[in-house]
């Protein structure tokens, strides 16, 4: 994959981002007004470096080309959305299924399934619309929520890894 190829393959994936962002935020605000409560605490979000969208194709065993990525790799794009308490992930997750044109492609709940390694977060690849001039493209981006205290751990974890 070029550098160029990458520029033009990367942005809709970028756009995608935004679009999750405010979906998130939306909510966050929405939920404060109705319950006087905040249940995220920040989010985070990265759309994949070329470099690693490589990587990770060549470790699948498949070619590390734009059309690889595109139909091979589900977290080009993702967000993170770290909570208070785990009610509060659930609360997020409840919200985002209740969105009508967001579509769960995928969830895994580590929260009550860790993995063997002690790690904790909810995960979702979702497709949602993004609007370009030439219409409506569904894109995918992983979604991972989990608490302050879930990606403290996370953190140190891949770091000691």
């Amino acid at each position: 994959m070029t550098e160029e190829e990458y520029v033009v393959f990367i942005q809709p994936y970028e756009d995608a981002l935004k679009n999750i962002r405010v979906r998130v935020e939306v909510l966050n605000d929405d939920y404060r007004r109705k319950y006087q409560n905040y249940p995220i605490h920040h989010v985070q979000d990265r759309v994949k470096k070329k470099e690693s969208i490589e990587q990770k194709l060549i470790r699948r065993g498949y070619e590390s080309d734009v059309e690889s990525a595109r139909d091979c790799l589900t977290d080009i794009s993702g967000i993170r959305v770290i909570c208070y308490f785990v009610r509060d992930i659930y609360a997020v997750v409840s919200l985002l299924k209740k969105q009508t044109d967001i579509v769960v492609i995928k969830e895994c709940d580590y929260i009550s399934d860790p993995k063997p390694n002690g790690y904790r977060s909810y995960h979702m690849i979702v497709e949602i619309p993004v609007f370009f001039a030439e219409g409506k493209t569904p894109m995918r981006a992983e979604v991972q929520i989990r608490t302050i205290g879930m990606d403290f751990w996370a953190s140190l974890e891949h770091q000691l890894r």
